[in-house]
């Protein structure tokens, strides 16, 4: 594991950058970095997320002498709109969805960071697809901090190697898995989609990584663009393949009652218990934050990519992510943002843990365990990127009607039904 302490040195590009910028204007009277000038950030991080987040970012306020103020809250999506609408917007914030940063750069809300970063320099640093997804034409707003990794199946070595099951390479061999897991007595699957008024996100992660698996990122986007509405026929086999999982007694802990009622944080416990409650569990990379003391990495948890359904297809990975946007642009903006695009702050993050960075700079030593580097690298090596497509959609599909759908479809209604409502919430064109 690397040290913190002998990351935090900010490179020699950005101490030039600083100095000249404490020495010359840009473009204004007022464009120098001064001690003593302020960065308001607002985010959706809190608690530990907030104390990385500030550790993070304390070298650079030691080499410029520029306080940062953050405010996190859970209610980002409801308070930002409210400031930018006041006209007191945030310098800074930290958004959980691109689709929403995107709606205020349509706006002419926020500031474009090509007009102070090279475009090229992001490229180096960001996956093509990851940079194109903040963009508007030849414009970068976003700077993404962190990547939720969502295509895992998670599992206990020691409990595989007591049956002798192997990791699946493809999909057909994660059926049979299955197959064999009921055949000797055992349940395939925890799956749990209790998250309070969030409840059901867990299926719309499900029913992403099938659709991609099945019929592919041009079949994916055209959905999540609404170019093709729920209903379509390739919508639905995903809904399908899901719910043969989800719906069979046999095949998840708890059968469909189970699924609803357990909470997803709760869902993978089972998995350490002697006998195990269940051999499988697909859950983002953030899971790890909510595992019992017994889950000892390598030894009683590991894991592995979701495996494809057509071999010559690839690897194909959904994550979801955070990023950083600009309201306000100042010298002392430009010059934090600047540090936020070296690896220096994410391989400070890295070290912390339970993080992945999606810059493709940071080195896998920068990871504190093998567990972690595993996921680094299956982020790195997959064949095709796709963003959590709930988290592009209107809010009132991707975060309404598609998670209630999930439930009510895991509950037994009618997926006819089911898939036609879902539809019915999208907005209607202006």
């Amino acid at each position: 594991m690397a040290k913190v302490s002998q990351l935090i040195g900010l490179p020699l590009i950005l101490i030039l950058w600083l100095s000249g910028c404490q020495s010359q204007p840009v473009g204004s009277p007022n464009t120098t970095v001064q001690p003593g000038d302020t960065i308001t950030i607002l985010g959706t991080l809190t608690g530990i997320g907030e104390t990385k987040l500030r550790q993070a970012m304390a070298p650079f306020t030691e080499a410029t002498g520029v306080e940062i103020l953050y405010e996190g809250t859970d209610a980002f999506t409801t308070l930002v709109p409210v400031r930018v609408d006041s006209g007191n917007p945030p310098d800074m914030a930290l958004f959980p969805q691109p689709g929403l940063m995107l709606d205020f750069a349509e706006e002419g809300k926020m500031v474009p960071l090509t007009d102070f970063m090279d475009r090229a320099s992001l490229a180096a640093a960001y996956d093509d697809y990851l940079l194109n997804l903040v963009s508007l034409g030849p414009d970068v707003y976003g700077l993404w901090m962190r990547a939720d990794l969502k295509s895992l199946v998670w599992y206990n070595p020691e409990a595989f190697a007591a049956r002798g099951y192997a990791i699946p390479e493809t999909w057909a061999d994660l059926q049979t898995l299955s197959d064999r897991i009921i055949t000797e007595g055992g349940t395939p699957w925890c799956l749990g989609l209790e998250s309070g008024k969030a409840s059901g996100w867990v299926g719309t992660d499900w029913v992403e990584d099938i659709l991609l698996r099945q019929s592919g990122p041009a079949v994916y986007d055209q959905w999540v663009s609404h170019a093709i509405p729920f209903n379509s026929p390739q919508v639905k086999a995903a809904f399908e393949e899901f719910g043969a999982i989800a719906r069979d007694p046999k095949s998840v802990r708890g059968g469909a009652i189970g699924v609803i009622s357990t909470a997803f944080g709760e869902a993978p416990w089972p998995l350490f218990d002697d006998p195990p409650g269940c051999y499988l569990h697909r859950q983002a990379s953030f899971i790890v934050e909510f595992l019992p003391k017994t889950a000892e990495p390598g030894k009683t948890l590991g894991v592995f990519p979701l495996p494809p359904m057509d071999p010559d297809s690839g690897s194909s990975v959904i994550l979801g992510g955070i990023l950083f946007g600009v309201f306000n642009d100042t010298p002392a903006v430009r010059a934090l943002m600047t540090y936020l695009a070296t690896p220096e702050p994410h391989a400070i993050w890295a070290g912390l843990g339970s993080y992945i960075s999606p810059h493709r700079q940071v080195s896998l030593e920068s990871y504190p365990d093998d567990l972690t580097r595993r996921q680094v690298e299956i982020l790195r090596n997959a064949d095709t990127l796709r963003f959590d497509g709930s988290d592009l959609m209107p809010g009132a599909v991707g975060t309404g009607a598609f998670w209630s759908g999930i439930v009510d479809y895991v509950n037994g209604q009618n997926l006819d039904t089911v898939l036609k409502d879902i539809d019915a919430a999208w907005p209607s064109e202006p």
